[in-house]
């Protein structure tokens, strides 16, 4: 070979950058309008910064803040606190629990798992999904106060219904992407669709939904703190009542065991997912 390219090889030619900006650069434009939202975001707001940053709202809040400590941990309000704690962690498991089966259910119809599939359930249930996840759980929590009542049994249905829509739609995206031979080998033996998702499809998938399960726990644990705003149960409730009577030193206890309950189950839960994904 020449002494040519031996040299070319040695010394590659230089490369300009991309341009910043290119007009069939889909990206592009996409962050372009991004940051064009964000700016109108800001001026339609009108958000008073210098008020938030102002001496005077720096005293406000260290006064506010001062009225926390010190905290109330008499024995009767600890153990008010403590029982609370335990009906708001009740309610995020069984929430979750039951969202868990009722989105399992609903994933099978939502997904595209084989191609002899039918598709006249998959529309109606993909619509389905997305309503129950489009709904907060605090408005699921106050439309089933009406026939639940105050306490626990409205929040934990709350939990359910909106968290059977998200994790319906994971796990049938979880059920589209394993491979298809497994099913399409025991669907030329003739096996039924019942057997092929018990013995094919739900051991691929398993693990990732155990995965999006315990995730979706650690969210409904902060998400049952708060129901209780409205009146279904556990230390949400607590909260509500003692902070509208200002009560703050009750509140920082509410607040703490709200702080040392989540820590946890976000410990237990993370650990829980590196085993399961080993």
């Amino acid at each position: 070979m020449s002494k040519s390219f031996y040299r070319e090889a040695a010394n590659p030619p230089y490369k300009l950058p991309p341009p910043l900006f290119n007009a069939r650069c889909r990206a592009c434009w996409f962050s372009v309008a991004l940051l064009l939202l964000v700016v109108a975001s800001f001026v339609s707001l009108n958000l008073d910064w210098a008020a938030f940053a102002s001496l005077e709202a720096g005293r406000s809040m260290y006064r506010f803040m001062a009225e926390f400590f010190p905290p109330d941990l008499s024995p009767k309000f600890v153990n008010k606190v403590v029982l609370a704690a335990w009906e708001t962690l009740a309610m995020s498991a069984l929430g979750t629990i039951m969202a868990a089966v009722l989105g399992l259910a609903l994933a099978v119809p939502a997904s595209r798992i084989s191609q002899q599939d039918s598709a006249w359930l998959r529309s109606p249930t993909h619509w389905l999904l997305n309503a129950l996840r489009a709904i907060p759980e605090l408005v699921w929590a106050a439309l089933l106060l009406i026939s639940a009542g105050l306490g626990p049994m409205a929040g934990t249905l709350a939990l359910a219904l909106h968290t059977s829509g998200v994790l319906g739609r994971l796990f049938a995206e979880a059920m589209e992407n394993i491979p298809t031979g497994p099913g399409d080998a025991l669907r030329t033996q003739g096996v039924g669709p019942l057997r092929v998702f018990a013995y094919a499809t739900l051991p691929q998938v398993l693990p990732q939904l155990m995965s999006y399960t315990l995730y979706r726990w650690e969210n409904n644990i902060r998400a049952a703190a708060v129901l209780g705003v409205v009146g279904a149960g556990g230390l949400g409730q607590m909260l509500s009542f003692n902070m509208g009577l200002f009560l703050m030193n009750k509140t920082a206890t509410i607040l703490g065991a709200m702080l040392l309950m989540v820590a946890c189950v976000d410990a237990l839960s993370f650990g829980l997912r590196r085993w399961l994904n080993r």
